[in-house]
């Protein structure tokens, strides 16, 4: 009997004793491939050497220190390795401890701006639909994941959602990528003079889409109109890297493939690669002076944010991402994974899309590849592909109603960056057949 209230009720899941590498065992000796990082969370693998020893440092000279009385060494290390990696314009870091909490803060961070610069007026989020930022409240809400929102509508607080950028379903057979990001724009700007340009305050939006959609990048030049639009009517643009930055697409952050820089950035997960939980806010030196020459002071703050194991830990992850081998090789098998998944699944009836960039790739599975009809709902494909990749020893990512919250399946890949070549052919070899038994059953 557990006393644990898991995330579901009722199965029984294996014991985790030990990780190495790219492989989880459990108490009873079996090993697993981590063929998703758990949630994209594992960046330079399980019991990396030079990451236990900084912790192990960190722990032998300070444990903790609250963030009201003190800094350390350790954040503020940190946080000048982040801004010297970030694209130029994001120049002061606020840590804390996961995704969902860098999104709440990025919102409150937001929200403080208009009214250190006299513009209280400024109060509305958009979004974009099936896209996911986290699960507190604001994050919830700002996210536009339907199946997450739904029983928890009543207590959300307004938010306002478009389109996202997703070409497999969205882009019409005769509309060119131009064509088609130049109507998301369209409907962004549609929507901020709807709202009133004075009273948007920010747009938010994932660069890839990470666990609605299953690794969606966005088309052509859809991020660059993105920012002409919130420059044009005085919208902070808040990406969120949390599951596709720090290395995960191929480049420390996500963004610097679609040439822009965001106002402010949200990492978390692979920023600590699963060491530690932390997490970060990213902001430009212009929302900075705004709190600095107001009131002086951000309000927001939490117990654990800048912790200095944690910070440790995460600066030597970043480290390790930063080097040139490290995101060669999440560019190169990134290639591999999309182009061995491609010869493997691409004639199958029930593979309608594979896709992604780096270590971050998404299967869309169709019930008919031609009409791209998703299976029914009641099947639950994407629950059974994950019971049968556990089956042959491989942990996926596989989530439901990637379409409107109800309909549609696919999986997610997000390997370790350290992964080897034979690695990935176990991964591509092992989802496929994973795939043909759950759509068997």
């Amino acid at each position: 009997m557990t006393r644990i209230l898991h995330r579901s009720i009722g199965g029984k899941l294996p014991h985790a004793a030990s990780a190495q590498g790219v492989y989880i065992t459990d108490t009873t000796g079996r090993r697993y491939l981590d063929g998703s990082g758990g949630a994209a969370v594992t960046s330079v693998g399980h019991a990396h050497p030079e990451v236990l020893a900084a912790m192990r440092a960190q722990i032998d000279s300070l444990c903790y220190a609250h963030t009201s009385f003190f800094t350390t060494d350790a954040a503020e290390a940190l946080a000048e390795k982040l801004v010297d990696l970030a694209p130029s314009g994001l120049d002061y870091v606020y840590l804390v401890s996961g995704g969902s909490e860098a999104v709440e803060a990025a919102l409150k961070m937001a929200r403080q701006y208009f009214v250190e610069i006299h513009q209280p007026q400024r109060r509305h989020i958009i979004a974009r639909r099936q896209s996911y930022h986290g699960n507190t409240i604001g994050a919830l809400a700002t996210g536009g994941n339907a199946m997450r929102r739904q029983q928890f509508q009543p207590i959300l607080p307004e938010t306002h959602h478009v389109s996202p950028c997703y070409a497999y379903r969205d882009k019409a057979t005769d509309e060119t990528p131009e064509a088609y990001t130049a109507r998301l724009a369209e409907e962004l700007e549609a929507k901020i003079l709807e709202l009133g340009p004075e009273e948007v305050m920010a747009f938010v939006a994932e660069p890839v889409v990470g666990a609605t959609l299953g690794a969606v990048a966005s088309e052509a030049d859809y991020f660059k109109r993105v920012r002409a639009i919130c420059d044009k009517y005085g919208v902070l643009l808040i990406l969120d890297e949390v599951m596709c930055g720090m290395g995960r697409t191929g480049t420390v952050f996500a963004c610097e493939q679609d040439g822009v820089t965001p106002d402010i950035v949200t990492i978390a997960k692979g920023l600590g690669g699963g060491y530690q939980p932390i997490g970060a806010v990213m902001l430009s030196a212009n929302i900075y002076a705004s709190f600095a020459n107001g009131s002086g002071l951000f309000q927001h703050g939490h117990t654990y944010l800048g912790h200095p194991v944690a910070a440790a830990a995460a600066n030597k992850v970043v480290e390790i991402i930063a080097r040139p081998e490290t995101l060669a090789n999440v560019n190169a098998m990134g290639m591999r994974l999309q182009s061995g998944l491609e010869a493997a699944l691409g004639e199958s009836p029930h593979v309608g899309d594979i896709r992604g960039r780096g270590l971050f790739r998404g299967i869309e599975l169709v019930a008919d590849r031609e009409s791209k009809t998703p299976f029914d709902p009641t099947r639950k494909i994407y629950a059974k592909i994950k019971r049968q990749a556990m089956a042959r020893g491989l942990i996926s990512y596989p989530m439901g109603g990637t379409i409107d919250g109800i309909n549609g399946d696919h999986i997610l890949l997000a390997p370790p960056y350290i992964i080897a070549p034979s690695e990935v052919d176990l991964i591509i070899e092992r989802i496929a057949d994973a795939i043909d038994a759950a759509i068997a059953e």
